[in-house]
């Protein structure tokens, strides 16, 4: 056991948690679309532009080789909390995890997919994770497979030899944005690359919540946002095995991503630079390397206890104040599954539970959650959906409670 999270210091950090709402303390729970930015990262980013701004990779004055340091320290710090220790060359700063998974698919995936392949992924993929391969599919003609997922919301992995047979890549989310399903990475890469394949990772859900281990898992890929991270929006990360970057073509083209460019043509630069053109996000990186610190000093473990602790509670209490009156649609409470409660009550539509919510100062995300194949799966137009952060606690479940009641309430 580690040592319990003090949720009333963290909480400090955090001054968006000090407002009101409708004369109400607001109650934030949609980490999972965006997470909210300790004041430790909001102040890094202001130090830098105040004391430090400058371009990097060119510039030779005094400031522009700090800006260029802390820029690649924030790529060798986001290596180490992912477990490796080779960040400066496996560490790619693009605009968020939709843009890291179009920079895999449009690179990676249009070297090396031909229409003779195949791409495995899940049902329940995030639209990030499907779409940059659909529009490749149109432009080569692979073949796309998916793996299903079952009535108790986890992946079928019965028929994952014949999915797997001629693939070249499983591309798959670590935890489910809407059921909270967390998956067996380490089987999964093991079975991937026994079938020959190479296997990537959407992060986003559980880069924040989980520890990672990319080394130990044995992954290709992995994909995630800094804004769920507790960090700055505006940047993203694709990690990749530095053997696989360095075969992989120029994304973007532009100033910065060269070598050498000709009147007949142009050398991309070695690395991680030939996958970052234009002046890139400076201040945001520095915003993700002060958000992993800032993770790291409370402890990845010690979060992953506390919102598992706050999980089960908010089962028990939704249970005793519901019933079958609110649904979870999800796995039940267990290790296998993360902080994000998607819920449906009765009848009641979920923009209108999460309007009832808002008058108690509750924040919860309502609609498809860019998931609509897993939507209509499972015949959902629609969930509320609460996700859980570093700074919630169980008053904040009660007072969701509250709000559920009031919806209850008003259209029962």
């Amino acid at each position: 056991m580690t040592t319990p999270l003090d949720v009333e210091a963290i909480r400090k950090d955090f001054p968006l948690l000090e407002r009101e709402i409708h004369g109400r303390r607001i109650v934030f729970l949609d980490s999972g679309a965006s997470s909210l930015p300790p004041t430790q990262v909001t102040s890094a980013m202001t130090r830098y532009y105040e004391s430090t701004h400058a371009n990097v990779h060119r510039g030779v004055y005094a400031t522009a080789e700090e800006a260029t340091a802390r820029y690649e320290a924030a790529r060798v710090g986001v290596g180490r909390f992912l477990g490796t220790s080779a960040g400066a060359d496996e560490v790619v700063f693009t605009k968020n995890c939709t843009e890291s998974f179009n920079l895999l698919a449009k690179s990676w995936g249009a070297a090396n997919l031909t229409s003779h392949d195949a791409v495995v992924l899940t049902e329940m993929e995030h639209h990030a994770n499907i779409v940059p391969w659909q529009q490749l599919q149109q432009q080569v003609g692979f073949e796309l497979r998916f793996i299903p997922v079952g009535d108790d919301y986890q992946l079928d992995l019965g028929d994952l030899d014949r999915l797997l047979e001629g693939a070249k890549l499983l591309s798959v989310t670590a935890m489910s944005n809407v059921l909270g399903t967390i998956n067996p990475l380490k089987h999964l890469a093991a079975r991937a690359h026994g079938a020959g394949a190479l296997i990537a990772v959407d992060g986003a859900q559980s880069v924040p919540h989980l520890p990672t281990d990319v080394v130990g898992d044995d992954l290709d890929f992995l994909c995630f946002s800094a804004h769920k991270l507790y960090g700055p929006t505006g940047i993203g990360v694709l990690w990749a095995k530095a053997e696989h970057l360095a075969a992989m073509p120029a994304f973007l083209g532009g100033g910065g991503m060269i070598k050498d460019v000709r009147l007949d043509g142009f050398t991309a630069a070695d690395g991680t630079q030939r996958f970052e053109a234009g002046t890139p996000p400076i201040a945001e990186a520095i915003g993700i390397h002060a958000a992993v610190d800032y993770l790291q000093g409370i402890g990845i473990e010690a979060v992953r206890e506390h919102e598992q602790a706050l999980t089960t509670y908010a089962f028990e209490a939704l249970e005793a104040a519901f019933g079958d009156e609110v649904r979870i649609h999800g796995p039940g409470d267990g290790p296998g599954r993360g902080g994000v409660l998607s819920l449906t009550m009765g009848d009641i539509h979920a923009h209108d539970l999460a309007q009832v919510l808002d008058q108690v100062g509750v924040c919860v995300r309502p609609g498809h959650h860019c998931a609509k194949p897993l939507m209509r799966r499972f015949g959902l137009n629609a969930t509320a959906r609460a996700s859980f952060g570093i700074y919630n606690d169980r008053d904040d479940v009660d007072v969701l409670v509250e709000g559920l009641a009031d919806a209850s309430r008003l259209f029962g």
